[in-house]
């Protein structure tokens, strides 16, 4: 079956784009950091950051929060990545609660930085996912148009979000495709997926895009499931399918906290081998800000040694 183009290197390089690493040959793997809301959570990110900064990804990126609220302090973690690590950074940008004179500035201060790869994202409504979606009265009404004026700024390496299971406000998967297929048109270099637990949706994701002449690298997110409860609320929250075998392996150990870890790592391992064997052009780890689980996903599926 058609898959992405293949990816990146084994160890960071600065400079480097990140569209340019993404074609590499080699499969590439990817950290993601979230912006956490306290000076002891930025600490704990940061020990998280040199643990897996040992590994030599091919990047790292750290979000934003819900609804764009943490959008400074996820600007200042970047450049702190940028600037005391070895680690070629991502920064993370959202067309929510912005307008576009706004988004130049944090496009200027990536810049100032050095990171000059950008994730432009729509980003979910400030309300919560489900709710209306409503652009900033002088901001941007969809990535495509964040797309464009990073790429108008400057010598960026653009990437977007890609939804295996169709992002929850498209009317079907080929409109989804579509809108994918869009992005790239107008810069995008290459994409990485929601999170999801079935190798088959991302397959299916990158035929259609195939269909469509669209070629853009497209990296599957993964995530180590640590907790039971947390990974339910967050598959309600983004759309995303929870298998009921995988659920019942973990509710089998459900209240044993290492148990869980190991079994979360097994299925993250699991899935990540069928997408590589498939030609997946590498994989993106949804951390948590913990590096434990996903280091040993990293072990297991001997990306060290690829």
């Amino acid at each position: 079956m058609p898959v992405s183009s293949p990816t990146a290197p084994r160890t960071a390089q600065r400079p480097g784009r990140v569209g340019a690493l993404l074609s590499s040959g080699t499969p590439s793997f990817s950290f993601e950091f979230f912006p956490p809301k306290t000076d002891e959570g930025e600490r704990q990110l940061f020990r998280a950051v040199r643990e897996l900064e040992s590994l030599s990804p091919t990047f790292v990126s750290v979000t934003y929060g819900a609804g764009g609220s943490t959008r400074d302090r996820t600007v200042r973690i970047t450049r702190r990545i940028a600037e005391e690590t070895t680690l070629l950074p991502v920064g993370h940008l959202t067309c929510v609660g912005s307008s576009r004179d706004e988004l130049r500035s944090v496009i200027g201060q990536y810049a100032d930085a050095g990171v000059r790869n950008v994730l432009a994202l729509r980003g979910d409504p400030p309300s919560g996912v489900g709710t209306e979606w409503r652009p900033h009265p002088e901001g941007l009404s969809y990535a495509v148009e964040l797309v464009e004026l990073v790429r108008s700024l400057g010598d960026f390496s653009v990437g977007v979000a890609a939804f295996p299971e169709k992002h929850p406000e498209a009317p079907d998967l080929d409109a989804d495709a579509s809108r994918l297929a869009d992005k790239a048109a107008a810069g995008a270099e290459f994409a990485v997926t929601q999170f999801f637990f079935q190798s088959a949706d991302y397959f299916r994701l990158v035929e259609r895009l195939d269909a469509l002449g669209c070629r853009m690298p497209v990296v599957p997110g993964l995530m180590p499931v640590t907790n039971v409860a947390q990974i339910e609320r967050m598959v309600a929250l983004s759309g995303a399918a929870f298998p009921a075998r995988l659920a019942e392996r973990l509710h089998a150990v459900d209240g044993d906290p290492e148990a869980v870890r190991r079994v979360g790592v097994e299925i993250v391992v699991e899935l990540g081998q069928e997408l590589l064997d498939g030609g997946a052009p590498g994989l993106h780890f949804y951390t948590l800000n913990r590096s434990t689980a996903t280091r040993e996903a990293y072990a297991a599926l001997g990306l060290g040694s690829r």
